[in-house]
């Protein structure tokens, strides 16, 4: 049989949130009020735990590495996603394709392992709370923290490299709002076997690996809060653990939804709607969440611009 010749793709069309024209302004709206505000609030967790001195323990040491992500994670879809909304021709090259999965690859897997990296800080502090500062070291902080954005790297450059290496021939429109696995795989006129079996390897592995570290974790905390004889502070204690465990819940759970599937079972307009909640809702919320309903934090602006009116007055 002889071979066909295929045109092979040099950029990428991406269809959006909707294609219904009607929708575009108000979406930009909505979707760039959200950026603002993951941005707004990640950048100021970022800076208050970096200048208050009461913000430098582990749990607050990860926060903001956490944040970092956060911003990161929806700074490589949102700006591309909202350009998108107020251009007709909403296409994208093949190489600026690839680094936006690659950049969304690592900033995803880096979130993971940053929760359950969270969650096992957690569970010493109650569980373990004199050897806290001991166990969950400044050094061991560094070191994880450092060994968590290695990984990401690495899984992402594998990832991202089995996904671009098959051939994109005629077809060129991604059912997406920004460059990934699944759709992009959909389009491909080679056999997806492997780059397939990788990405399912490293997403079941990234997100069932990482969930049991955290479900273990959160676990050992309850039955250590059921301990406490006090209702009232098995009441804060609980109320703390909810918050938690609801931000990890809506995550992990649409992860799972997304990726650890067979191929044939995805809806990928039903995936674009998930993917909204991990690459920019859940980054808005996670500042919210992790942070604010804690005291040292509620606290630090005003710690902040007190230290810096001083500071104006004294020069």
């Amino acid at each position: 049989m002889a071979p066909e010749n295929f045109t092979r793709v040099t950029e990428f069309i991406l269809t959006g949130v909707s294609s219904c024209p009607e929708l575009q302004i108000p979406l930009f709206l909505v979707f760039l009020v959200l950026y603002v505000l993951t941005m707004a609030g990640n950048l100021g967790i970022i800076t208050l735990t970096s200048v208050d001195s009461r913000l430098q323990t582990p749990i607050y040491f990860f926060l903001q590495h956490l944040a970092l992500i956060n911003l990161g994670n929806s700074t490589v879809i949102a700006p591309k996603m909202l350009i998108n909304f107020l251009v007709k021709k909403k296409t994208t090259s093949f190489y600026e394709c690839a680094t936006q999965l690659g950049g969304f690859l690592f900033f995803i897997v880096s979130e993971v392992i940053m929760l359950a990296l969270m969650a096992y800080d957690r569970y010493v502090a109650m569980c373990n709370p004199l050897l806290y500062m001991v166990v969950v070291s400044r050094r061991l902080c560094l070191l994880l923290v450092s060994l968590t954005y290695l990984y990401g790297f690495s899984t992402a450059f594998v990832v991202s490299s089995c996904v671009f290496s098959v051939s994109y021939c005629s077809s060129n429109i991604i059912n997406h709002f920004y460059c990934d696995n699944v759709p992009l795989l959909a389009l491909s006129c080679s056999d997806t076997y492997l780059p397939e079996t990788v990405v399912f390897i490293s997403a079941a592995t990234n997100v069932v690996g990482s969930l049991i570290i955290v479900l273990v974790s959160y676990f050992k905390i309850i039955l250590s809060i059921l301990k406490i004889r006090s209702s009232e502070g098995r009441k804060k204690a609980f109320s703390t653990c909810a918050s938690h465990m609801m931000a990890v819940t809506i995550f992990y759970g649409t992860l799972l939804f997304m990726y650890v599937q067979p191929r044939n079972n995805h809806s990928l307009d039903t995936d674009k709607m998930a993917s909204v909640f991990y690459t920019l809702v859940i980054p808005m919320l996670n500042p919210l969440i992790y942070s604010l309903r804690n005291k040292d934090v509620k606290t630090a602006p005003q710690r902040f611009m007190t230290n810096l009116c001083y500071s104006f007055k004294t020069v």
